[in-house]
């Protein structure tokens, strides 16, 4: 039996592929390193995005119920379920107003007007966010592609600590309300949580 014969050429060639082998698993770890990193900085702009506006939308809300409890033209149930976008100064790129067929593109708000059924006219509409990345949205986890929905309603002086509003507890401001998102419309029950 003969004995292969190894050559320094060939060994200096099998160290070159040895090195190349060795860098490039380097730099895919590397490469998959940073695509982690990338997709967690994404999901926290994202985050801080949606918790920025909210905080915005919260505060109109302030102002407006104020507004409207001064100067006692209008009552604070005529607000309910009407757009907070619309009391704002600034407009922000990702709100596209109403929303067309179907939901708002990911990582976009849209309002979507409600309407009566029996008489036609306007009635609550719901602010409408569709995240682009798994984020957590008032500590519910939010999908890509899954809706979230707020509707603009008052809150009321909670003698009785139920969370139940009685006839007889006036409206003290208006605020935003989580409800829930089918695929048509919100139910009214739910929004006046």
């Amino acid at each position: 039996m003969r004995q292969p014969v190894w050559s320094s050429a060939s060994g200096l060639a099998n160290a070159r592929r040895m090195r190349l082998f060795v860098a490039l698993l380097v730099l895919f770890t590397l490469w998959w390193v940073l695509l982690g990193k990338l997709e967690g900085e994404l999901q926290r702009a994202e985050q801080q995005s949606v918790n920025m506006v909210l905080s915005q939308l919260r505060a109109a809300l302030v102002v407006k119920g104020a507004e409207t409890m001064l100067s006692r033209q209008g009552s604070l149930e005529e607000l309910e379920g009407r757009n907070p976008f619309d009391w704002l100064d600034h407009q922000w790129p990702m709100y596209s107003g109403e929303c067309s067929e179907g939901e708002p593109k990911q990582g976009d708000w849209c309002f979507r007007p409600g309407q009566q059924k029996e008489t036609g006219e306007d009635g609550k509409g719901w602010l409408i966010y569709n995240p682009k990345q798994p984020i957590t949205i008032e500590g519910q986890l939010a999908e890509p592609g899954h809706p979230f929905a707020w509707t603009v309603t008052t809150e009321f002086a909670n003698r009785s600590r139920n969370n139940l509003r009685v006839q007889a507890q006036r409206p003290t401001g208006l605020k935003l309300a989580p409800v829930p998102l089918t695929e048509t419309t919100v139910s009214g029950q739910d929004a006046s949580r």
